[in-house]
């Protein structure tokens, strides 16, 4: 297969409960459900058919491979497999064929198509890129792979002001690229705060 850049969006199956777990704390859970279905259909509508990349969907839990209504049915899905979030996005780098491999998740209402193209404009000068989020963690990781894939998610501190920091020190010595820092949605202050922007714009 020819090398080409791969886009991973990382989903969870939109089950009451299961996702936006930290949201669903201050905002309540159905109403964390409906951000979450809301926002990942309006990013896939946004990158999912972009020519520029293979859009592929990393659907959890595994059993949730072939339900059908929410993903759209002309994107490939794979299972995320087992393991933290860590492992399971080691699994995608390590999963996907030849090629650069960018991961996104589906809370970051900002993520654009420009923002994606971005990423793997620069992985073709870099060993691996981020998108920052302002809380300390990151909206969008890749690796270029162009040597081997480096295991970059060992001992991270996930879901903190740490998260950025511990991923870039497993790669020590490697070039890395940074994109412009964007809003993720972990809470209901990140949610108004989104929101209090769109009122502006």
């Amino acid at each position: 297969m020819t090398s080409q850049n791969w886009l991973v969006v990382m989903s969870k199956s939109p089950r009451l409960g299961r996702v936006k777990t930290r949201l669903a704390r201050d905002i309540g859970a159905v109403e964390a459900l409906r951000f979450y279905r809301t926002n990942t259909r309006r990013l896939l509508s946004r990158v999912g058919k972009d020519p520029r990349w293979q859009t592929v969907i990393a659907a959890a839990p595994d059993t949730s491979l072939e339900e059908t209504g929410f993903w759209p049915d002309h994107l490939p899905r794979v299972p995320q497999g087992g393991g933290d979030l860590g492992e399971r996005m080691d699994n995608m780098m390590l999963a996907m064929p030849p090629g650069r491999v960018v991961l996104i998740g589906c809370d970051i209402p900002g993520l654009t198509a420009s923002h994606i193209a971005g990423a793997f404009k620069a992985l073709g000068s870099h060993d691996a890129v981020f998108g920052p989020a302002d809380d300390g963690g990151y909206w969008l990781v890749g690796q270029s792979r162009k040597r081997r894939t480096e295991r970059m998610f060992n001992n991270v501190r996930w879901s903190t002001q740490y998260t950025l920091a511990d991923t870039m020190r497993n790669l020590a010595g490697k070039r890395i690229a940074k994109l412009e820092t964007l809003l993720d949605i972990d809470t209901g202050a990140d949610l108004e705060r989104w929101t209090a922007t769109q009122r502006k714009n």
